[in-house]
């Protein structure tokens, strides 16, 4: 799914819509960057995910889990609710945040469409030199803004469409069941967060100069920005790629969690 994401990023990236290089649709974006750069550049940037993935996970369900621990115990609920879901989703989304933003900053550099970077090492050497060290973590606001509001949206609905569901009575029902919230999870969350990914790509792919401000600079700032020079529109750029990935991502990712931990319970 990785070229939904490249193409997501460059539709984000793009201010306006004219001139014959601009992309107009997901379909005419995939169109043009095949015909003008090539099959491969829609892979450009997929080592720095790839790493991310399996700590992103981790540290997602993790932290999802020890969150609700801790809250449950705070507030002396017995049971996981819907609010509480909500808040250790959000919890768990900003844990999630530290983790990401090199690797999502890396990726976005290198996805830019005059992207001139060799690889992830070339973009991590010309950062530090150029931009300093703690320039890795440019976009860390708008990256805890974007999961917040994803991991929120996506583990508050997982439980409530699990609710609402017909109670699963065989392992391919609770299998459908996951798929099924985990998609819609992920759908409403993708819906809530794409504002802030816009912003957030667009903070992450500017070169910091001392003593400029740039354009983009702070999330809610370039929230308003975007709103006022492009319209609301412009804040959901990229927003059927990002969907066609996030929301069946979601359900697969849920019951592939689900799986892989009902299997380590039964050699436990």
């Amino acid at each position: 799914m990785y070229p939904l994401d490249v193409v997501k990023t460059r539709m984000q990236l793009q201010v306006g819509t004219t001139g014959e290089e601009a992309y107009t649709s997901m379909l005419d974006c995939f169109k043009k960057i095949i015909k003008n750069e090539g099959v491969g550049r829609l892979y450009r940037g997929i080592s720095a995910p790839i790493l991310m993935e399996a700590p992103k996970r981790a540290t997602k369900f993790a932290a999802n889990d020890e969150w609700g621990k801790f809250y449950k115990n705070l507030f002396g609920i017995p049971t996981m609710t819907q609010p509480l879901s909500i808040l250790t989703g959000a919890t768990a989304g900003a844990t999630e945040s530290f983790v990401v933003v090199p690797f999502e900053l890396v990726k976005i550099r290198l996805q830019d469409k005059s992207s001139k970077y060799k690889g992830m090492g070339d973009v991590v050497s010309h950062i530090v030199k150029k931009e300093g060290p703690l320039a890795l973590y440019n976009g860390l606001e708008a990256t805890l803004f974007r999961h917040i509001s994803w991991n929120a949206g996506y583990f508050g609905v997982i439980f409530k469409v699990r609710e609402m569901l017909p109670k699963a009575e065989t392992k391919s029902g609770k299998i459908t069941n996951d798929l099924i919230s985990g998609s819609i999870g992920g759908t409403v969350g993708t819906m809530l967060n794409t504002p802030f990914d816009v912003v957030k790509s667009r903070i992450q792919n500017t070169t910091r100069v001392p003593g400029v401000i740039p354009k983009y600079n702070w999330t809610l700032p370039s929230v308003v920005t975007v709103f006022r020079e492009e319209g609301f529109g412009a804040l959901y750029k990229g927003f059927l790629p990002k969907v066609l990935r996030l929301g069946p991502g979601g359900g697969i990712l849920l019951v592939v969690f689900t799986g892989v931990m009902d299997f380590f319970r039964t050699i436990a």
